[in-house]
């Protein structure tokens, strides 16, 4: 009898798919007459929200939401394809497709998660436990359960119609069992119809349409809307109690309701985690693992080097940011210059430096001639760099597109091959020839410049005085940026990109794209300026940034649905 269900359960996902025709908004629409809680910036007084695509559940933020919904620990999504990775981010809208793999894991996940949890959740349908269960009470609590639980799972109360194909569904389902009646089945049922419904996979959103002003195209999102919103931005799961309560009385409307919200939320432990998936992504952090493991690095010139430091490499950078961010309050240039690190004791020996004698990382001082902030955390030299040598075409490379938001020239056609490790001359003096080849110069002069900052760091990210015994030239020259100029190792350089407001855009742009799911367009310049100077206003904290995130026009408005305005 159960292999009715996916015949069942692909009938409501169809019904709920078509109800969300035209749901990526119009990105063009119009301005709306100003419904904010104050004047804003000076020619910004319009709303415009930008585009609003639907966006569907991330790997991590699937199994958070299971475990929040389910208490289930399983992490279920490991087993799915990974997703596509846009922009440094794997969280973007445009790429988060359905391929028929993931909508076969989805299916399977959500029938393992069904038949595992079912039996607990009977416990909120008492009425229907038994033989022979009393058929009006049973259905009272068929139907409590299904608004409860799908509120939940849906993040939204559900709509009278959804409770009625769920109840229906329910009922069906307490005969597919080995029994002629087994209430326990028809709660798997709705489970598994609720868990693939794209209203669960996907965070959908029409806006209150009920409040849009005749002829406009722009509407407020509802406070539920606002809820996910807020939940998946600073939590990478579902909203909390506290966020159903405040969107069960509509108080998530003004820029003071979400602040306050906000902050509570800032000031937890899952915070902490959505700060670190940012960081990971946003400076390739999780590649040092998967990268530098798939290539390896020289035992010949690298002999300390093993594989354990992979983790330990991620781990460090990942610390100093939890701890700069969260316990410090530091600002974003704090992130560039700080002569600090976090290590435990085999990442302190790997360093050579004085430090904890335990497992645990703890707060280590270093030399501030030689290092500053995560520039100068191995596992980021590393992973730019070559499998025998340092690389300054990688690392000038991430310092170009990552922290200064600009891409190089693309590469030409032909690529001379890059010259072997030569012991007779340093890694600088071989690639002085990109400066002096005219098929190399227009891009390696916005990325060797950069690179070369960092050649007194070897190719597993240690500090080296000398290079095969030759002496070492650290120095380089910024370029096109709004803070030119020369510069001696990578302590200055570090120094000139903390106080770049190119930088600073930079890192702004970055967390819109991560937060929103989508990079910004022309018209969100207005909520890339609220956001800016907000991020300027607090002397550039981390911290402040993501509030600001949370009080644009691109986070509180949508524009109308297509669909919906149609006759």
């Amino acid at each position: 009898m159960r292999e009715l269900l996916p015949a069942l359960i692909g009938l409501l996902a169809v019904a709920a798919t078509s109800s969300l025709a035209g749901c990526q908004g119009n990105p063009s629409g119009q301005d709306a007459d100003s419904a904010g809680d104050d004047e804003g910036l000076p020619g910004c007084e319009a709303i415009e929200p930008g585009p609003s695509p639907i966006r569907r559940l991330t790997r991590v933020e699937y199994n958070n939401t299971i475990y929040q919904l389910l208490g289930d620990s399983s992490q279920p999504a490991n087993a799915f394809p990974p997703d596509e990775v846009a922009g440094s981010f794997d969280n973007q809208a445009a790429a988060l497709v359905v391929s028929p793999l993931l909508a076969e894991n989805y299916e399977s996940a959500a029938e393992q998660l069904a038949i595992t949890h079912a039996p607990g959740l009977m416990d909120q349908l008492p009425a229907c436990a038994g033989g022979a269960p009393d058929p009006a009470s049973c259905s009272a609590d068929a139907e409590a359960f299904i608004r409860s639980f799908g509120k939940r799972a849906y993040r939204r109360p559900l709509t009278e119609d959804e409770v009625s194909a769920h109840i229906d569904l329910f009922i069906t389902g307490t005969g597919l069992g080995e029994s002629s009646y087994d209430p326990a089945v028809g709660v798997e049922t709705v489970m598994q119809a609720m868990l693939q419904s794209p209203h669960f996979l996907y965070r959908v959103e029409f806006g209150a349409q009920d409040v849009a002003p005749s002829g406009e195209d722009i509407v407020p999102l509802t406070s539920y809307e606002l809820a996910s919103r807020l939940s998946y931005l600073l939590w990478n799961t579902m909203p909390d109690a506290a966020l159903f309560e405040a969107a069960d009385a509509d108080e998530l409307q003004t820029k003071a309701q979400i602040e306050a919200q906000a902050r509570r939320m800032m000031d937890t432990p899952r915070a902490r985690e959505a700060v670190k998936n940012f960081h990971r992504q946003w400076l390739g952090l999780g590649r040092i693992e998967t990268h530098i493991a798939a290539n390896g690095k020289s035992p010949e010139i690298y002999p300390d080097y093993g594989p354990y430091l992979l983790s330990l490499w991620r781990r460090e950078t990942e610390a100093f940011i939890d701890d700069a961010v969260f316990e410090q309050d530091a600002n974003v240039e704090v992130l560039f210059t700080a002569n600090y690190t976090m290590m435990n004791k085999q990442l302190a020996f790997f360093y050579g430096v004085t430090g904890p004698t335990t497992d645990e990382f703890e707060r280590v001082e270093l030399d501030p001639s030689k290092y500053a902030g995560f520039l100068t955390h191995a596992g980021l030299l590393a992973l730019y760099a070559m499998p025998d040598r340092s690389s300054p075409i990688h690392r000038g490379k991430f310092v170009r597109e990552v922290l200064l938001c600009q891409s190089p020239p693309p590469p030409p056609d032909v690529i001379p091959k890059p010259p072997s490790v030569d012991d007779t001359q340093t890694t600088r003096d071989q690639f002085i020839e990109h400066a002096e080849n005219p098929l190399c110069a227009g891009c390696h002069r916005l990325m060797d410049p950069l690179g070369f900052g960092f050649e007194h760091f070897d190719g597993i990210g240690r500090y080296r005085e000398t290079e095969w015994g030759l002496a070492i030239d650290a120095s380089g020259e910024l370029l096109e940026t709004d803070n030119d100029g020369p510069y001696n190792g990578v302590v200055e350089l570090a120094n000139k990109l903390a106080t770049s407001e190119q930088v600073k855009s930079c890192v702004a742009s970055q967390w819109f794209q991560f937060g929103y799911g989508r990079a910004p367009t022309s018209e969100d310049a207005c909520s890339m300026q609220e956001i800016e100077a907000d991020f300027a206003d607090s002397d550039y904290d981390i911290k402040e940034l993501v509030i600001a995130l949370t009080l644009t026009d691109a986070f509180r408005y949508r524009h109308v649905n297509a669909a919906q305005e149609a006759p």
